[in-house]
């Protein structure tokens, strides 16, 4: 099976690159917009460059690789980022969207398209497959609109949601909460942290399983990949200070309204991830376990 990545040089495009490696069967197209950032390509790995903004480079890749499925994971995920500048957010997003659906029905590949709970308003969630959307952010709404486009494509598809995806890579400088509350508490440092968001968090590792399990069964229609734990940032970050044996009295508990941001940010979203356990047998690592693998990982970087 050939699989073609889009936006390999992300977190989770790494960790896919990275899992897709242990099986040989698989020959793993790569791409992203600039130079590879990937550490140890593997064996079974090709990168390529490729702006999936340009319709006539997506069509020449895609046709020159002809891979049997494509995970679209590139896009513009920074959410204030988004409410600043929404005809990037648009490009990126939907415009992007459309030339790698138009390139899937081309060469009639299995198309993976990953989304996010952001497409909620956050008043009733956790929410299933057949939640109703109602995005309160320009980002949210990009995503809806790249959706619904999927949907229309006459190639076989399938649409990943996440939640809060956090984990590490070398290479990567973006950092998560699990690593700032590391950070911050061991610097001694009070951090103020939210505890009127609900999200059910989701370890990039647990990600790219999901989405490999969909390629494999060639998985039609929308399923859910994230963890299973509903929690605030505020747990998270009691969680993450418990298992390094940090000073949680530094943690101050404190709603949304305590910060000034762009972009609204959905109140209570988490995914019930029920359809995904039953069809494609996902099974997530729970927070802790995740805080663990984080550890480890982090372990191996500094040697």
């Amino acid at each position: 099976m050939k699989i073609l990545i889009t936006g390999a040089n992300g977190l989770l495009g790494q960790k896919l690159v990275r899992k897709l490696a242990e099986n040989e069967s698989v020959k793993t197209i790569a791409t992203g917009r600039g130079k590879v950032r990937i550490t140890k390509i593997p064996i079974n790995a090709t990168y390529v460059q490729c702006d999936i903004s340009k319709p006539e480079e997506v069509a020449a890749v895609f046709t020159f690789h002809n891979p049997d499925v494509v995970i679209h994971a590139a896009a513009m995920t920074n959410v204030d980022e988004c409410e600043l500048n929404p005809s990037a957010c648009r490009i990126q997003n939907v415009d992007a969207t459309a030339n790698v659906v138009k390139a899937c029905e081309q060469i009639n590949a299995h198309l993976i398209h990953l989304s996010t709970d952001f497409i909620f308003d956050g008043k009733d969630g956790p929410y299933s497959e057949n939640g109703l959307p109602n995005p309160i952010s320009i980002y949210g709404q990009s995503k809806l609109d790249a959706e619904y486009i999927v949907q229309k494509a006459t190639c076989s598809w399938a649409i990943a949601r996440t939640v809060l995806v956090y984990g590490i890579s070398p290479g990567l400088s973006r950092t998560n909460i699990i690593l700032w509350v590391k950070s911050s508490l061991e610097q001694g440092k009070q951090i103020q942290v939210v505890d009127d968001q609900f999200r059910t968090p989701t370890l990039a590792e647990d990600l790219a399983k999901g989405c490999i399990l969909i390629a494999e069964k060639k998985a039609t229609g929308i399923f859910n990949i994230s963890g299973k734990e509903l929690l605030t940032p505020y747990q998270m970050a009691l969680k993450t200070a418990a298992y390094f044996k940090l000073d949680e009295n530094l943690i101050v508990r404190a709603s949304a309204t305590t910060f000034t941001q762009p972009a609204k940010r959905p109140p209570r979203t988490g995914f019930d991830i029920s359809k995904a356990e039953q069809i494609l047998e996902y099974i997530p690592h729970s927070f802790e376990q995740g805080i663990q693998i984080l550890e480890r990982q982090m372990l191996e970087m500094s040697k």
